[in-house]
């Protein structure tokens, strides 16, 4: 899919793209943060048909929705392509001795080999955390690796 950047001077970007059934759809990203999403005319590309202003809030908000299933989608067309490459999708329990925790004392990567890529918190992604990540009760890991390792990352997340 192509899509097209335009500079804005004085105000920011505008990236756009064509949907498959022909809908023009854009966000203008203003100097100052705001985020407009922006549905154009089919019959007039240069004519907004409706406009939303969105807070950086209200933008993330709409980002992490339309990010956590690509992301998994992502994960799994590799799958694909790469023989032994497993992505399992773990809760951090209640009684994790991780819970409330940085990511970086688990050393998941130094203990299994396997990688932690993402965590999402009450529909929030968090994609590639950092070692400094606390992680929360209820919090659902996304982990890559072989099938082993994968398994030793549920342990360890339960466990310790």
């Amino acid at each position: 899919m192509d899509v097209e950047q335009t500079a804005l001077p004085g105000i920011g970007l505008r990236h756009e793209f064509t949907t498959r059934s022909g809908m023009r759809v854009g966000v203008v990203s203003h100097r100052t943060g705001r985020r407009d999403l922006v549905i154009y005319d089919r019959n007039d590309p240069d004519r907004a048909c409706e406009t939303v202003k969105l807070n950086d809030e209200e933008a993330d908000a709409l980002a992490e929705l339309l990010g956590a299933p690509r992301i998994v989608q992502r994960l799994n067309q590799l799958h694909q392509q790469v023989e032994g490459l497993v992505s399992m999708q773990y809760p951090i329990p209640p009684g994790s001795p991780f819970a409330g925790r940085p990511m970086g004392d688990a050393r998941v990567r130094t203990r299994t080999s396997a990688s932690i890529v993402a965590a999402v918190r009450s529909g929030q992604v968090f994609a590639s955390p950092g070692p400094d990540f606390v992680f929360a009760a209820g919090d659902v890991v996304v982990v890559v690796g072989s099938a082993d390792s994968t398994a030793e990352v549920a342990d360890i997340l339960a466990n310790g």
